[in-house]
């Protein structure tokens, strides 16, 4: 089965160092994900995977590449991060877009209607939940693209009282038994939506 193994980012590296990431020359890492880093405040560009049956350049519109597998070495943050959570994809089209990742080795594993004609679909890729953000019918025909990233970290209130106002207050998350809270990535000069959250 395909597995997430690296991630396109388009934003200032040092501005993720100033959020408690370690940052080595223009990289990091979370768990298992390798995070590269281009100039640009475009946020996520471009996702790879690890053991894709055949090689694909994109998925439903999203750049893809077919990469090794990571090494095992894990880094650790500052900000207490341990492991990418999940990456939000949005796309206007859900049913094409759960049809390509499924066409790659990712089958849907759980579908949730959250109102108001919109739904969140689910897949797994190795350590990372992929969650697929979209309307119920369809509502353009434009291509999928990235939303934003939720991380684990070790203890969310160390984390709080290490960002301080750059972190907004922990709260309950949709996941029962967690919590989350929301980085100021405006306030720091990151374009990637980013989320810290309990394991």
């Amino acid at each position: 089965m395909p597995v997430l193994a690296e991630l396109t980012i388009s934003d200032d590296a040092e501005a993720w160092a100033d959020a408690g990431f370690t940052v080595r020359d223009g990289r990091c890492k979370i768990g298992g994900v390798s995070i590269r880093f281009i100039d640009g405040s475009d946020g996520i560009t471009a996702w790879g995977f690890a053991a894709l049956d055949d090689p694909v350049t994109a998925i439903d519109g999203v750049p893809t590449a077919s990469i090794e597998a990571q090494t095992m070495e894990r880094w650790t943050h500052p900000n207490g991060s341990t492991q990418l959570d999940h990456v939000v994809v949005s796309s206007p089209d859900s049913s094409r877009t759960t049809a390509a990742l499924e066409a790659v080795g990712l089958p849907a594993k759980r579908t949730r209607d959250i109102g108001k004609g919109m739904q969140q679909v689910f897949f797994r890729a190795g350590e990372v939940i992929i969650e697929l953000v979209g309307p119920v019918e369809p509502k353009g025909d434009g291509p999928a693209g990235f939303y934003g990233l939720a991380i684990n970290v070790e203890d969310l209130d160390a984390t709080k009282a290490s960002l301080g106002e750059r972190l907004t207050d922990p709260k309950d998350a949709v996941q029962p038994g967690r919590r989350i809270a929301t980085l100021k990535t405006r306030d720091l000069g990151i374009s990637t939506a980013i989320a810290f959250m309990t394991p």
